[in-house]
């Protein structure tokens, strides 16, 4: 397998719950490679089966060997290389829920660098990855992990220098690569974050010496970078990059990772500024990642126009008119149809205020506990029902039309979901029995429309994933059900005289001054202000 060719390619997230079935790839991989795509890194922290290793990705619904061995050869045939893409470091949570791997703990999800356990770990994964791709290309990760060396490791040798503990880990993990054939790249943002106080990107890139020795002349360095919308942010960066690596990656983000809907929108007008910095820079290899962060709540077919958009973009095509054309012309898909996937978190005129979500946590918005709605503006109800309509329209003709009917349907709740919670706190207040007994009636019908949802999400899920992680999505949207009727039987209660008060309305509000969106993705942290 060469490795000295260049990569355009995207990157699937398959570790946040949805574990995108076989079919699935194939048919994402069928539609990149008629965009000019050819390379789709497949992201697994513990998603896949890993030799000697049982505890590994247990009971998350992983790929076999045999799973990968298929897409691998598919790809293949479409002129895409499939490249592993995986955790050596940190972002391995999940396997830390068992007694196997307590003792290579360092600290929340990130490995104990020094423990020879660690290696047989990582030694094992690359046993694994060798059989099932036929890439020798391969994404080591190695990103985000702040805390390294500070606790467990902390407990065992004191405190050292965390470059020094990076670049002996990183060393150890070449060396098995090496021993495996692989031609490694890694997240770079360590280099930077432990140079920086933690800051990863900068309007000016300040490298070091001591950054310099820490990166291996034998891996490349990948930028990534989804947020920045000024262009001299990505000119610093990739000129720093090059400073300390003579082959950088980029990896931009397409923003499928914060709720439900996905952010077209918001992708392409960063990416734009990446693309022409990474074309006039000579930047040959660059992947568009797709997250799926707190559960793969989006799908990663909604953001099939910014994929084509940036592939445009970086060829030097930026005429719109023309982009949609061809995106029409190639897929049969209207372009602006799937930009209205984007509606749900654009209500009240909030087209630029970035990565905003307030279609996931105005849905799981708590009535009687509704820290979040006192923020938001009026009329975002009047929206989603217009939204609703806009959605059924574009989507009824669409190959995808059942991530339409998921989002509009998602719509339908929250026209009648949107500040309830804040209305239901007013009316209590002033003891408005009769306004009381209309919320307390629309709560019922919002748990209808929940269940509906319910109905199409999981359609949307089982179309495009495995059953397992759904589970969670079960016990989410389960409970927000559960919480609704409990809420709505205080208020039966309260309204029939059998109680007197409801305690969590009758605590003093601190209620925001301006009205104003959040970027709330976790769900935990959506749906309470108690521990979970």
């Amino acid at each position: 397998m060469r490795t000295d060719k260049n990569y355009f390619g995207v990157m699937l997230d398959m570790s946040r719950n949805g574990v995108m079935k076989v079919e699935a790839v194939k048919k994402f991989a069928d539609i990149i490679a008629s965009m000019g795509y050819n390379m789709i890194q497949l992201y697994t922290e513990d998603t896949f089966s890993v030799k000697n290793e049982p505890c590994f990705g247990y009971m998350r619904g992983g790929y076999t060997v045999d799973e990968i061995r298929e897409i691998d050869s598919y790809c293949a045939e479409k002129g895409v290389e499939l490249i592993p893409c995986i955790q050596t470091l940190a972002h391995l949570n999940c396997i830390f829920k068992w007694k196997e791997y307590e003792e290579i703990n360092d600290v929340k999800d990130i490995l104990l660098i020094g423990s020879e356990r660690t290696y047989t770990l990582i030694e094992n994964i690359f046993a694994t990855v060798a059989e099932s791709f036929t890439s020798r290309r391969i994404n080591i990760g190695m990103d985000e992990a702040q805390m390294v060396g500070l606790g467990k490791y902390l407990e065992k040798n004191g405190y050292k220098n965390r470059f020094e503990i990076l670049h002996y880990h990183l060393k150890r993990v070449l060396d098995i690569a090496g021993k495996y054939g692989f031609k490694p790249m890694m997240w770079s943002d360590m280099f930077f974050r432990l140079n920086s106080n933690g800051n990863y990107y900068s309007d000016s890139v300040e490298i070091t010496d001591e950054m310099k020795k820490s990166v291996p002349k034998n891996v490349d360095l990948i930028y990534w970078d989804y947020y920045n919308s000024e262009r001299r942010i990505y000119d610093n960066m990739i000129d720093g990059h090059k400073e300390l690596c003579e082959n950088v990656w980029f990896a931009g983000g397409a923003w499928t990772w914060a709720g439900f809907a996905p952010f077209n929108q918001f992708a392409q007008k960063n990416m734009l500024p990446a693309m022409q910095a990474c074309r006039e820079k000579g930047i040959k290899n660059i992947f568009i990642t797709l997250w799926g962060d707190n559960g793969k709540e989006c799908s990663f077919f909604s953001v099939l126009p910014t994929l084509y958009y940036i592939k445009k973009v970086y060829d030097g095509e930026t005429d719109i008119e023309k982009i949609k054309q061809g995106f029409k012309a190639l897929t049969g898909e209207e372009y602006d149809a799937f930009m209205a996937l984007d509606l749900p978190n654009k209500i009240c005129g909030n087209f630029d205020s970035g990565a905003t979500n307030p279609c996931k946590y105005v849905f799981y918005a708590d009535l009687f506990n509704n820290f979040t709605d006192s923020a938001l503006p009026d009329g975002g109800d009047a929206d989603y029902r217009k939204f609703k309509s806009i959605l059924k329209k574009a989507g009824k003709n669409s190959e995808f039309k059942y991530i339409f009917d998921c989002l509009e349907s998602l719509c339908d709740v929250l026209s009648c979901k949107y500040g309830l919670g804040m209305k239901i706190r007013n009316a209590y207040g002033k003891r408005d029995k009769s306004e009381l007994r209309e919320l307390t009636d629309r709560v019922g019908t919002v748990i209808k429309k929940v269940r509906k949802f319910y109905t199409a999400f999981k359609n949307l899920w089982f179309t495009e994933n495995k059953a397992c992680g759904f589970d969670v999505q079960d016990i989410r949207i389960g409970g927000l059900i559960q919480r609704l009727g409990s809420c709505r039987e205080r208020l039966e209660k309260y309204l029939g005289g059998e109680i007197d008060l409801i305690e969590e309305l009758e605590t003093n509000y601190i209620s925001e001054k301006e009205k104003y969106f959040l970027c709330i993705n976790n769900w935990a942290y959506c749906v309470t202000a108690n521990s979970l």
